[in-house]
């Protein structure tokens, strides 16, 4: 049972371009039944503000082709897509598929990339999630997230989720901060995480990938450079699990102190 992320390399707003690299990819490095399997942010488009191309309705292609993907290999599929709601409002989601093709849960950002007017044509979510991936407690978190802390204590105060997942676009001139927040996020709520980026360019940046995993110590146990290509690690929730009994830093979290923070 291992957590696979692909660092791709993004085709700007072409969505069949991108599909068919994760495609060519699956195939040329099959994932194996029961597998997670992670996409980076809004991994069809690319970080686009122009919704018209990127946001699709639930049940929408980016949906259907990670539902697929999913029921094909007979893994989890976590991926990033753009979704518009009955009343016109999009959201930047991950989207979680289950060995069958069902959606089984999803994950609305946030904090909308402020610098980046995101917040102006993307409306923020409200709460972490969590799902299980089988025996392990999974909490998906997307790209600007990663700078605030107090929403992955929320989560690691409500579920003690043993695995963090953070899709990105973050860019190669603050590569170096996404590297030692996502090992700080993994040291803090004594969980792996993994952070699964993008490289190549898009009308505004450059990225450099550095996808990784991290374990609870904050260790780098896989990193996939700067190229397009893939990370590959397996958990030792044994390993994890006399950690947090030795010691026991989460059951000092206080719920209600956390509680009173805000989403935004």
């Amino acid at each position: 049972m291992k957590i696979i992320g692909f660092q791709l390399e993004i085709v700007w707003e072409n969505k069949p371009a991108n599909f068919d690299k994760v495609r060519k990819w699956l195939a040329q490095a099959p994932p194996e039944p029961g597998d997670l399997v992670v996409l980076p942010e809004m991994f069809a488009t690319g970080f686009s503000m122009n919704t018209d191309v990127t946001a699709e309705p639930y049940g929408g292609e980016t949906e259907q082709f990670i539902s697929e993907l999913a029921k094909e290999y007979s893994v989890f599929v976590l991926g990033g897509a753009a979704l518009r709601d009955r009343q016109g409002r999009t959201r930047n989601k991950a989207l979680i598929f289950g060995p069958d093709g069902s959606l089984l849960s999803f994950y609305s950002k946030m904090q909308p990339f402020t610098p980046g007017a995101e917040h102006e044509h993307y409306v923020a979510g409200e709460k972490p999630v969590t799902f299980n991936w089988h025996q392990v407690k999974v909490c998906p978190f997307v790209c600007y997230d990663l700078r605030f802390p107090e929403l992955f204590r929320r989560a690691a105060a409500m579920d003690q989720p043993e695995l963090f997942v953070v899709i990105a676009n973050w860019p190669e001139k603050r590569v170096n901060h996404w590297v030692r927040l996502l090992q700080a996020r993994a040291i803090e709520n004594q969980a792996y995480v993994i952070g699964v980026n993008r490289v190549g360019t898009d009308p505004f940046y450059t990225y450099t990938g550095r996808s990784l995993v991290a374990d609870f110590n904050g260790d780098i146990i896989a990193d996939a450079g700067e190229g397009e290509g893939s990370i590959r690690a397996e958990l030792n929730l044994e390993q994890l699990a006399k950690y947090r009994e030795g010691l026991p830093f989460l059951q000092d979290l206080k719920q209600e102190r956390l509680s009173g923070l805000s989403a935004a």
